[in-house]
């Protein structure tokens, strides 16, 4: 019942590659190759190491917009270093804690790389996250690893002749994600706020919910045009089409599982009412998303004080 993206979010990581149990180590030598994709002068995405990872190369020095998991952390060092000619990266953002995405910062924070995220990206990167709908304890990252400049709203960066934007996008997949968003580029690297061919899951372990990945969506469609090349966490470039298909799955779902859970349905009852039967043709499975939706659900009724029942 598992697909190819859900299957990724569960891959056994590690603080380092290094600790990694010798026959995880021998499957990633053997993993596939990574693959470049051009965004535009100077900017690339790399996919297959993870999550996906864009890179700018620009006279001020490299920076990346993630850095794929610790198993696949140094073929895509590697290749960014074949690609733009440095083995230093001076700039890292972090779209949130998940470590398919943080796989570099262990490399790059003790070579004193800038990291930048949410300060609720650097807390959930330094303490232990036991993720209950992955059934993983995740340890915490050295210090050296961390982020070391967060902000809270939205900020911007001017960074090797790019207008650099990047903002907050409150409580969503998780409680930390942020845009980070190349203006003159027209490229938005959006994290796993966008999902590709499977429901978007709204880690409730972190805060998150389906309403905040709803509202997620529609920022990000306020940032956007018909030409922006929008970059998934995981996954081909996407349309401005295909994110306000997104929105407008989320806010609708949102509505209906709200209704379900207000009539005091569990999450066995949520799945057996089939209330995504519309959505599955193209989202796939549902029943993770659903039960997921469900915890972040009654988590935020918690946190606003309102009675389910």
């Amino acid at each position: 019942m598992m697909d190819r993206r859900a299957f990724l979010r569960v891959v056994p990581s590690a603080a380092a590659a290094c600790a990694l149990p010798r026959f995880v180590r021998a499957g990633a030598a053997h993993a596939p190759a990574l693959s470049v994709t051009p965004l535009a002068e100077r900017l690339f995405l790399i996919a297959g190491g993870g999550g996906n990872v864009v890179v700018f190369d620009s006279p001020e020095g490299v920076l990346m917009v993630d850095g794929g998991s610790p198993e696949r952390s140094a073929d895509v060092l590697r290749v960014v270093k074949e690609r733009t000619g440095s083995d230093r990266v001076h700039t890292l953002f972090n779209t949130h804690w998940h470590w398919e995405h943080t796989g570099s910062n262990q490399v790059l924070g003790a070579a004193g790389t800038r990291i930048i995220a949410h300060e609720n990206t650097r807390l959930w990167l330094g303490t232990t996250v036991r993720c209950k709908w992955r059934q993983r304890e995740f340890p915490p990252l050295p210090r050296e690893a961390q982020p070391n400049q967060t902000f809270y709203t939205r900020e911007s960066l001017s960074f090797g002749g790019e207008q650099i934007d990047y903002g907050y996008l409150p409580q969503a997949h998780t409680d930390g994600d942020i845009y980070v968003y190349f203006r003159s580029a027209n490229v938005l690297v959006a994290g796993d706020i966008v999902s590709v061919g499977a429901y978007p899951l709204p880690d409730y372990t972190t805060n998150g919910w389906i309403g905040g990945l709803a509202d997620a969506t529609r920022t990000l469609m306020e940032l956007t045009d018909d030409q922006t090349r929008i970059v998934p966490g995981i996954g081909p470039l996407q349309s401005r089409t295909a994110l306000q298909a997104e929105h407008e799955m989320l806010a609708e779902l949102k509505i209906r599982l709200s209704k379900l859970l207000a009539q005091g349905m569990s999450i066995a009852d949520m799945i057996a009412a089939t209330p995504t039967v519309d959505f599955d043709a193209q989202w796939g499975n549902p029943e993770l998303f659903i039960a997921n939706s469900w915890h972040g659900l009654v988590h935020r009724a918690w946190q606003l004080g309102v009675s389910i029942v």
